[in-house]
């Protein structure tokens, strides 16, 4: 997983994340991208996001929550209320920022919109809410209704995360490009922080790559090495299998065509090489038939 933190915010909900991320590093872990605290401006409304994020077959807003007393028993995330455990309501850091529902749909609703207005709209934009309790905090949660689009994830273990993710990519199918990517980084204002072509590619994400979408960011050189690698490797692919290449000491090699100039003593000596090279060919040739049928048996 390729994280790319842009002004952290330093709660301890944002630490454990960004630490749980940045360990997805072995084949089994969930591939992809992820911006921590990015914001989209739709629809004349600022939209802060703790984090953002992208995998081959999934986009995720995830709404991160810490609780800042120990509080033991049963979340109670209602629809259209303040979430509570056991009755008493919920000791989070954020308290006038709305219920991690609430800013969940509010975000979700806002980037599918902005997705959609860019031709991705046919990628369906899920919602997490992350609540990390206190270390030996014991919850369970308890929510009234049901929405596939969002879920609730208690962040004592770093590996409901991960299994959340792991369960989004064996429901859905390869959706997002790294061209894909590309255009999200570059409309969300964050183009200093979209990883090369190459990156994104042993994520897991799709070609072609478009390397005009990497212009003016700081991986444009990246991408036009990795374009010009790509055509090398296409005609390399076209060239025979059995085409030799000239060896260094060749008529052509030592004396080779110059396009827009007409040299008449390079042409004169590349001629007279070759000549002189068919002619002790032609000589070690009857050479060694001369020396076969002298010597040779019988």
């Amino acid at each position: 997983m390729l994280v790319r933190v842009q002004n952290a915010a330093g709660t301890n909900a944002e630490r454990a994340l960004i630490d749980w991320l940045r360990a997805w590093k072995d084949p089994t872990s969930p591939h992809g991208v992820a911006t921590i605290n990015c914001s989209l401006f739709h629809q004349d409304k600022l939209h802060q996001f703790d984090a953002v994020v992208w995998t081959p077959t999934s986009c995720v807003v995830i709404e991160t929550e810490a609780l800042v007393a120990r509080q033991d028993g049963v979340l109670e995330v209602p629809l259209n209320a303040g979430w509570t455990i056991n009755g008493e309501p919920a000791a989070t850091e954020r308290r006038d920022r709305g219920t991690p529902l609430e800013r969940s749909r509010d975000h979700t609703f806002a980037l599918q919109s902005w997705l959609a207005a860019r031709g991705l709209g046919q990628r369906v934009v899920h919602g997490v809410a992350l609540i990390v309790p206190l270390r030996g905090a014991q919850l369970k949660i308890e929510q009234a209704w049901t929405d596939p689009s969002f879920d609730v994830i208690i962040g004592d273990d770093p590996g409901r995360l991960q299994h959340y993710f792991d369960s989004l990519a064996e429901q859905e199918s390869f959706l997002w490009t790294a061209n894909d990517i590309a255009v999200a980084f570059r409309g969300l204002g964050i183009l200093p922080y979209l990883p090369a072509p190459q990156e994104l590619l042993n994520e897991g994400f799709l070609g072609p790559i478009d390397i005009t979408l990497w212009h003016g960011g700081p991986n444009q050189a990246q991408a036009e090495a990795y374009a010009q690698e790509l055509a090398q490797a296409e005609q390399d692919a076209q060239n025979s299998p059995f085409a030799i290449e000239a060896p260094w000491y060749s008529p052509w090699k030592l004396y080779p065509r110059e396009s827009g100039d007409l040299d008449l003593g390079r042409t004169f000596m590349r001629t007279v090489l070759a000549i002189g090279m068919m002619i002790g060919a032609a000589w070690m040739l009857w050479f060694v038939v001369t020396a076969i049928l002298t010597y040779g048996p019988g």
